[in-house]
């Protein structure tokens, strides 16, 4: 991997990823007050609208944008994307309406992974990419560790408005990262000067028309279709799983931050140590079926849980399970020519923001099928049946699951699409390598050169075109 201060290296990517997601862990306590405080009743219904009109402008926008910074950069584009995804943040205080429409909006832009992605496939070689990726994820995971509980406790001790300040302030230190220590990785010969604005079309740039011809290449169109069935249920896990284990499994507030913190560790070290073993031993098919076999235990097991110690089971396999998304990036990254990363990721990026637009509506609608619902006091309501308290004043919990024959049944639910998602995956060939593209597709400017990283391919000549999308039959 390459290193230094002014030379692009994975340690870049990571110091953004860690800033950016640092920031909004913080204010995980703060979006719950400033949500029931602005909508009242209705604060989960709008919040999932909110997420949805944000998820579905990053499943739009993120092909494009991945497309543009092949042909213009990653830095101009993930200066972008820092700069919007956290532009919310300062205007949660001050002005709660706006922050929630600058937030919904805020999905056009809010695709940092695809970009982060895109950047490390840059700077290193497809040998170190598993590892690279695996350090991405993980650094996210790590954000997120001890982020919750700062905040919380800073809040407790000093009030809200001060961790929205410290959210801001990092958040701004992001953004200044980004702009005066993050160099380009895309060579000059890679990304064109401006003269080739004039010579883009829409008919290129139709982020429409870019996902519809991710059918012609049956490799990324199967992956697509994985993340879409695993990743549905781990939105609508993470949107609703913190009030699942407060009001219907009774944790406490303190454990659930030990529980959060605790996926967080073991997360780092499936993303790094264990994916890198999986990847050299197994090869890519079988690590992208080995995370979604775990992520398939966790979601039965506290789908059908009423015991905490399960419970905690669950989180450790939940945590094996987050190297999912990393080895699926690295697929696609070796299935693409090195001036389609950004697009590659995109396509991937952009379904995983539908993913999250949809997931918490699919979970709450589940609830909903199961006649459970939660108000707004900690009532557990089960028609039939006298409601029970599970959140008393002096802030106890008692668990509610004895009521229940199926305690979470939208985990169970999202066990078996994530069972469809290892049918599709079974399926892959065993190598990216395997799928030869045949077909340019995805191309945004096929008149640029292509140089692949390889020394032996430096004067490949720049006619020559280098597809992502492939129609060989033998990819199946």
């Amino acid at each position: 991997m390459k290193a230094g201060l002014y030379q692009p290296s994975v340690y870049h990517a990571l110091i953004v990823i860690f800033l950016e997601f640092f920031s909004w862990g913080l204010l995980m306590s703060p979006v719950i007050t400033v949500l029931d405080e602005t909508f009242g009743k209705n604060a989960f219904l709008l919040n999932g609208l909110i997420q949805g009109v944000k998820g579905l402008l990053s499943f739009l926008s993120a092909p494009l944008i991945g497309a543009l910074s092949d042909v213009w950069g990653r830095k101009p584009f993930l200066l972008l994307t820092v700069t919007f995804t956290c532009a919310p943040i300062p205007l949660m205080k001050f002005s709660p309406m706006w922050y929630f429409t600058i937030l919904s909006l805020s999905g056009i832009f809010a695709v940092t992974f695809s970009i982060i992605f895109a950047y490390v496939a840059d700077v290193t070689t497809k040998e170190e990419r598993s590892s690279a990726y695996g350090l991405v994820s993980a650094t996210f995971a790590a954000s997120l560790v001890t982020s919750p509980a700062i905040g919380a406790y800073l809040g407790n001790m000093y009030g809200e408005g001060l961790v929205v300040a410290l959210a801001s302030a990092i958040a701004i230190l992001d953004v200044f990262f980004v702009m005066v220590a993050v160099p380009e990785s895309l060579s000059e010969t890679r990304h064109p000067v401006a003269h080739h604005l004039s010579k883009l079309s829409w008919d290129k740039a139709d982020p429409f028309g870019s996902l519809k011809r991710i059918g012609k290449d049956k490799l990324i169109l199967m992956l697509s279709v994985a993340v879409f069935l695993s990743y549905l249920p781990e939105a609508g896990e993470y949107s609703s799983f913190f009030v699942y284990l407060r009001l219907i499994m009774g944790f406490s507030p303190e454990k659930v931050a030990g529980f959060v913190a605790m996926i967080g560790i073991l997360s780092v070290a499936a993303q790094t140590a264990f994916l890198s073993f999986l990847m050299k031993r197994c090869g890519n098919k079988h690590t992208v079926l080995v995370g979604l076999c775990f992520e398939m235990l966790q979601l039965f097991l506290i789908g059908f849980s009423s015991e905490h110690w399960l419970i905690w089971v669950a989180g450790g396999i939940a945590a094996m399970g987050s190297i999912t998304y990393p080895s699926i990036s690295v697929f696609v990254s070796a299935h693409a020519s090195p001036d389609q990363q950004g697009v590659a990721q995109g396509v991937i990026t952009g379904i995983r923001g539908l993913c999250n637009g949809l997931g918490p509506a699919l979970f709450g609608f589940t609830f909903y099928l199961f006649k459970v619902d939660l108000d707004a006091q900690g009532t557990l309501m089960i028609p039939g049946k006298t409601p029970v308290v599970i959140r008393p004043v002096n802030n106890t919990t008692v668990p509610a699951v004895a009521k229940l024959i199926v305690p979470g049944p939208p985990f169970v639910f999202g066990g078996i699409l994530v069972i469809v998602a290892m049918l599709v995956a079974t399926f892959m060939p065993a190598s990216p390598d395997s799928c030869q593209p045949v077909e340019d597709t995805l191309r945004l400017e096929p008149s640029l050169p292509s140089p692949l990283p390889s020394s032996e391919n430096l004067e490949r000549d720049h006619s020559e075109k280098v597809p992502l999308i492939s129609t060989d039959e033998e990819c199946v």
